[in-house]
């Protein structure tokens, strides 16, 4: 019996990266240390034959056993005769490619060399961010950078017990950490997956490594987005990328590919980084300036929202120490308003802030018709900017209906993005739909449709975990079929790795926080 469904696809996901918290069988083929105290003899692998068979022996154990349901199993009669001549010759092939290349002898790597001058001679006393794709990769470069007399370096990656941990050492200052992070315990150098790559503030860095490219794009963009933020206090932001010798190069036309990635990528997101010193300016100016025009203004690109909003929140309670508390104490649905000088794109009217049903906060600018100014959050925060001695003025009569139509506009973009599920491209509105119609062609069959009912139902309720987003992205473009992916959503809810759970989630309502009437100023 051969086992086949979702696990062997991931693991052979060229795409994926990192320690997948969704594997479960991540321990059988790495047995690998902790991230912060690498072992000098990690890469070196299995060898001879014996020790393959040895392993796949008890890979074989473990699938049949403890991992049997997460499998549909086929039977031999399926194959044809000599398919285990076929793949006994293919790995006769790879083995003797790795006994004839041999060990690995880092004092060889130039491109580790590379990047230990450019730490050690370029960047001596600088903090340096150092992003890879795979976790081997990272514990790799730390052992050898340690190894050649670079200190005060750690590794991140999805097995670390608190990345958050390291970014904080790396960068106390701009996480506010500085009082509980001595100068001897602070890291100049960072290496990490792109477990990093998002939602972290590294912004005391102001030089970024990619040391290898990933495929999708938008990596380079969040690595650099790390450190290119508000609160970075550098001039100028230095973004390094190693590309493969000039003969691999014209093999793989990585350049060229990665190029068009970032044209490709010119209608949806921004950017102002540079990857390559000879670059096609004009398709990273694009990207720069929302050629596309989906975003209201041009600086909407420079910082992401969550640090936008969070910095004015940081100014705000750093100058009035007890605003917080003020702000705290205020009740739900609190309404104020400002004199306000209307243009004609952005007329005076109303600002609103909601929660929604889902838990996301949604701003909303309307005019006194109730027509939707903007739909930018940006242009939003902006647009309620003040000082704190801003008078306060009467509210228009027509406040409270204008704060009822700005929620609806809200919960009617929801509704065209996806609603509950989210967008329609993301992982969870795609796997609800295609369960939902296997679910109506298995219903009057012998399938126990309650597993899956309840798995569905988890779905629109609840949001996903970050590793099932992960697990059904991958599936969903490796082109897994209904049944395998109701599988899959199945034994992920009866893990509890499908979604999260809580009491609060079980609230459907959106919640109005407050609003600010724009008043234009007479006489």
């Amino acid at each position: 019996m051969v086992p086949i469904g979702t696990t062997d696809a991931g693991l052979l996901d060229s795409q994926s990266f990192d320690e997948d918290a969704d594997a479960a069988t991540s321990d059988i083929f790495e047995g690998e240390s902790e991230v912060g105290n690498v072992e000098p003899n990690i890469g070196v692998g299995l060898r001879t034959e014996e020790e393959f068979q040895q392993r796949a022996t008890e890979i074989y154990a473990r699938y049949a056993s403890q991992y049997k349901k997460r499998f549909r199993w086929l039977g031999a009669h399926h194959f044809i005769d000599n398919l285990a001549q076929d793949l006994r010759s293919d790995a006769t092939v790879l083995r003797n490619l790795l006994a004839g290349f041999g060990l690995w002898n880092a004092a060889e790597d130039a491109k580790l060399k590379a990047l230990r001058n450019l730490l050690a001679e370029n960047y001596p006393d600088k903090k340096v961010l150092v992003f890879t794709q795979f976790a081997d990769t990272v514990r790799y470069l730390v052992t050898q950078l340690r190894a050649s007399g670079i200190h005060k370096i750690a590794a991140a990656t999805g097995n670390s017990e608190d990345p958050t941990a390291l970014a904080w050492r790396f960068s106390p200052v701009s996480n506010g950490r500085t009082d509980r992070t001595a100068s001897e315990d602070q890291l100049r150098i960072l290496v990490a997956t792109d477990v990093l790559s998002e939602g972290q503030n590294l912004q005391d860095c102001a030089v970024v490594v990619n040391y290898d490219l990933p495929w999708a794009i938008i990596r380079l963009i969040q690595r650099a987005g790390r450190i290119d933020r508000i609160g970075q206090q550098a001039h100028e932001v230095c973004c390094y990328s190693f590309l493969p010798a000039e003969g691999i190069e014209r093999l793989l036309r990585l350049r060229a590919r990665v190029r068009s990635r970032l044209r490709d990528n010119a209608e949806v997101v921004g950017t102002d980084e540079a990857f390559f010193e000879d670059e096609d300016q004009q398709s990273v100016l694009d990207l720069y300036n929302e050629k596309s025009g989906i975003l209201d203004g041009d600086d909407d690109a420079e910082v992401d929202l969550a640090s936008y909003a969070y910095q004015i929140w940081k100014n705000a309670v750093t100058a009035d120490p007890g605003l917080r508390r003020k702000i705290e104490d205020l009740p739900p649905v609190v309404y104020s308003a400002r004199a306000y000088e209307p243009t004609q794109v952005r007329p005076d009217g109303v600002l609103v802030y909601l929660r929604t049903a889902q838990g996301h906060d949604a701003l909303s600018w309307v005019d006194r018709a109730g027509n939707s100014v903007t739909e930018s959050q940006f242009e939003i925060l902006r647009a309620a900017a003040c000082a704190p001695d801003t008078a306060a003025l009467p509210r228009l009569e027509s406040h409270h209906a204008l704060v009822s139509t700005a929620a609806g506009h809200i919960a009617h973009e929801e509704r065209q993005v996806g609603g509950q599920l989210g967008r329609p491209s993301g992982a969870r509105f795609r796997a609800y739909e295609r369960l939902m119609r296997y679910a109506q062609t298995v219903a009057n069959t012998l399938f126990d449709t309650k597993p899956l009912r309840r798995a569905i139902d988890d779905l629109y309720r609840y949001p996903l975990r970050q590793a099932a987003i992960d697990t059904l992205n991958r599936q969903l473009r490796s082109g897994i079929s209904d049944e395998a992916l109701a599988e899959l959503v199945i034994a992920l809810r009866e893990e509890d790795r499908l979604c999260i759970i809580h009491d609060e989630d079980e609230r459907q309502e959106p919640r109005i926080i407050c609003s600010l009437g724009l008043t234009e100023r007479k006489g």
